[in-house]
Order: structure tokens, then sequence, then C-alpha cells
């Protein structure tokens, strides 16, 4: 009997905030990032193991790991209008990015 069986790892965009870069210290639009792996059986994804946020800086590419509180403030904020101009609006979840 043969099993197969491995991940697969998918990538959403959650959310285009701009915020001061901690490394190059522009205000540049960040993307915020969400990264699941999941657990594949015969190539069908079953359940996830592994989430991760991150957001990436536009301008220099610097990226910096979110924990999922921050990450839902950040996508709240993204999602909430008038925050004084740092935020470019909330956008829908994309479909996923397959790796």
């Amino acid at each position: 009997m043969l099993i197969l069986f491995g991940t697969k790892g998918y990538l959403y965009q959650l959310a285009i905030l701009t915020l001061v870069c901690g490394r190059c210290g522009n205000p540049a639009a960040h993307t915020l990032r969400k990264r699941v792996t999941k657990f594949t059986l015969f190539f069908v994804p079953l359940f996830p193991i592994s989430t991760k946020y991150a957001t990436q800086c536009t301008f220099c590419g610097a990226e910096n790991k979110v924990s999922a509180e921050d990450a839902e403030r950040l996508q709240a904020q993204a999602g909430s209008s008038g925050q004084g101009g740092q935020v470019h609006g909330g956008q829908a979840p994309q479909q996923p990015y397959h790796q």
C-alpha cells in the first residue's frame, strides 16, 4: 500500500497599509500577508499545521514577522477609514498564492 502525504503552502494578502519601515525609515506601503501550511494526503489539503503573519515593505522589501493579534489589529485598522491617512483601505482577501 502506498500512502502519499506532504505539505502545501498558501499565501494570502490581507491588506495594504502605509507604515514607516523599520529598516529604511520611509513611510511606504506595506502588505500584510498570511502564510498557511497545510498537511496533504494524496494531494488533498486536509488541515493547517502552521500559520504565520508578516508585513513587507514595498520600498525596500524588508519583511517583519507579526503576531496573530497584531495582524488582526492591523487588518481591522485597514478596514476602518479615517485613521489619520495612514491606511490605504482594506481589501478583500485575494485567492491564495500556491507554493
